[in-house]
């Protein structure tokens, strides 16, 4: 296998370090009360926004920051590893007989 060049491992380096900032949870949450957000979720679902989710985030943000940095990456490593795929993988058996299953009939049409 090749090397990774010093650049690649210095910005993987910085990057794995990087300082959790809770800014963006700052952002989503003041967005989720704009009124553009509060109609856009009336009209898709019928009711508000209670934004309950967006300070979830932020709180757990601020949780985070409060532990040392090894231990807060280790929880967000672990969070990452432990999320479901938003794919659903199948083998190429499988694959083909969903597709026929849903697109099939397009071939007889022909």
């Amino acid at each position: 296998m090749e090397e990774m060049s010093e650049k690649e491992e210095k910005r993987l380096d910085s990057s794995s370090k990087e300082r959790l900032s809770c800014t963006k949870y700052f952002d989503y949450l003041g967005f989720c009360y704009s009124p553009v957000h509060q109609m856009q979720q009336y009209y898709r679902h019928g009711n508000f926004d209670n934004c309950y989710d967006k300070w979830n985030a932020l709180f757990d943000c601020f949780n985070l920051k409060t532990k040392r940095s090894s231990e807060a990456q280790e929880i967000l490593e672990h969070r990452e590893k432990t999320k479901p795929h938003i794919w659903t993988f199948r083998s190429p058996a499988e694959a083909s007989g969903h597709w026929n299953e849903l697109f099939g009939r397009i071939n007889e049409e022909e």
